[in-house]
Order: structure tokens, then sequence, then C-alpha cells
């Protein structure tokens, strides 16, 4: 297998889910930092535009979204897995609680409190695509006791998947869930100054916290975001066409899409023809100048494929 490379940037919460997925897997990874704000052009020459954090790289295979990509890291390396006990649907479900309602009140409560601190672009970016164009962090600040409130008892549920002794949230092996509560925690820890009191309440969730950050992240070496482009440049797409008889659209290999996230916030379509579809992701195809031809994958819960 090519060598697996990630685009993320260190204070990235939701890459902070995927640093700790090549942990559980014990992967060796490429890691190519980017900025904060997406102003990523070598990126974006080969996501068509995409631009949150993170996406994997695999030669020519491109990757957009935690979904796809931990559904992907577990098809090439399946063991151990992020799904002990195959209870492999699961997850999935729970990662539109968690990357949803649960994340937008987990940065309420890192950004809020230190929003006058932090530079306004980073600020109007963030609240833009976690809140919304009437997002405003200064009511959020001045509402922050009601979003702990909120926040605690989700917080509660976790720890009672910890109350009968076992070591992770389903069981005594890490998975998927895991990741998924692990980098709200990761989050709310890194941003929150009040995050040890907040959290202190919770002596098996702390327990817990602790064996994740045991696990660590596998190992990684730095590439530069040229080497990246370079690696797409010198590859194919590996993804074979693929078609979906049951697909409710009728999107076939050929056909010239856009995809975009169903919850804008600043995202461009990201345009291309489809390579492969079925029930759970779709790739398409583009080319350019700097990468040459790649195959760029998203999965179909959460976002919005339009026919051009």
């Amino acid at each position: 297998m090519t060598e697996i490379i990630i685009h993320h940037y260190p204070a990235s919460p939701v890459s902070e889910k995927i640093r700790a997925g090549m942990g559980i897997k014990q992967l060796a990874w490429r890691s190519v930092e980017h900025n904060r704000l997406p102003d990523r052009p070598e990126l974006f020459a080969m996501t068509g535009g995409y631009r949150r954090i993170p996406v994997m790289q695999i030669g020519a295979d491109i990757y957009c979204d935690t979904q796809c990509i931990l559904r992907e890291l577990e098809h090439r390396v399946p063991s151990p897995s992020f799904f002990p006990g195959n209870g492999a649907g699961l997850p999935f479900a729970l990662s539109r609680w968690s990357d949803g309602e649960m994340f937008e009140l987990a940065f309420r409560v890192a950004f809020a409190p230190v929003a006058d601190k932090l530079p306004a672009a980073l600020i109007a970016d963030r609240t833009r695509l976690y809140l919304g164009e009437q997002g405003d962090l200064k009511y959020e600040a001045e509402d922050l006791p009601h979003t702990l409130a909120q926040l605690r008892p989700q917080f509660g549920w976790l720890e009672a998947c910890l109350t009968n002794g076992q070591h992770f949230m389903l069981g005594n092996e890490p998975g998927m869930v895991d990741l998924l509560a692990w980098y709200l925690i990761w989050f709310v820890r890194e941003r929150y100054a009040a995050a040890p009191e907040y959290l202190g309440e919770f002596p098996m969730l702390n327990a817990w916290i602790q064996r994740m950050q045991a696990i660590g992240h596998g190992t990684s070496t730095p590439m530069s975001a040229i080497e990246a482009l370079a690696v797409a440049k010198a590859n194919e797409p590996a993804t074979p066409e693929k078609t979906d008889k049951h697909d409710p659209q009728g999107l076939k290999p050929g056909m010239h899409v856009t995809v975009v996230p169903v919850t804008q916030g600043g995202d461009r379509p990201v345009e291309g023809r489809i390579l492969a579809v079925d029930r759970d992701t779709i790739a398409l195809t583009r080319e350019h100048a700097d990468c040459g031809r790649v195959a760029v994958h998203f999965p179909r819960v959460g976002y919005r494929v339009r026919p051009c």
C-alpha cells in the first residue's frame, strides 16, 4: 500500500480523531500540516476546493471527512479493528450525534470564553462554519452556563459507558466509539481553562482519558504539501469504477456532479465526474495541473450530490 498521508493541523480536534485512530491501528503515516484558515492551495488542488480538515491521501486517492477516512482505514487495515465485537454500524450512527449537536456544544465551550483573544479571521471563519451565518460568540460567552449544563449530562452518558469496569466505551478494546468521544473531550480539555474542574466529577471518564492518551498517534513523519502533490501526480487513482443499481438519485459513473456538505459554512462544491458510487460513499475524478488525475472520496451521509 502507498503511504498514508494525513493533511491536518495540530490544533484541529477533528484531526485528533484521526490521529488517535492511527494510534489504535498502530500505523505509520506521513504528516502534512496546513494553515488553520482555509488558504491551502496544494490541498485544494487535490480536493477541488474542499475546505475541511482532515483529509487522507493514499497515492492519487483523496478521502474527505472522517466518516470516509475511518471507513477506508478499516477496509485497508482491518486489524486491530475500529469495531471490536463486530459492531460496525452503531458507531457511524452515533457519529451523527457526536459530530453534530455534541460537537457544536464543545465548540461553544472551547471558543466562546476566549473569542476576544483569538484572531478575528479565525473566529469569523469557525463561527460561520459551525454556528451558521447568524452565529455570535459574544452571545455564546454570555450563554456559557446553559451550554455547560447541556454538555454535562452528555459527558455523563459517556461516564455511564464505563461503569461496569470496562476499559473503553464498548468493552476492553478501543474502537471508533472511543474516537468519537475522545476528540470532543480533547477539544474541551485543550481549550477550556476550567476543564479540569468541569470534568472532575467523572472519575471513570478521567481514567479512560489516560488510557486514550497512552494509545498515541502511531508513527508519523513530516511531509510537505508540495511533496504530497508530487505523490498524487506520480500515481493514478486505485479506485475501480463502481455502480449502485439501487441508488435513489440514479447516480452512475461518468455523470458530471457536484458534492458539498449539507450544513454549509462557506463550503465550495467540489465538481467532478463520478468514478464509483455505493450506499456509503461516492468518488469523483478530477484533474489539476499540479496533481494530475485524482479520485476524491466523500461519504453520502451529510453531503448533497447534484448533477451538473
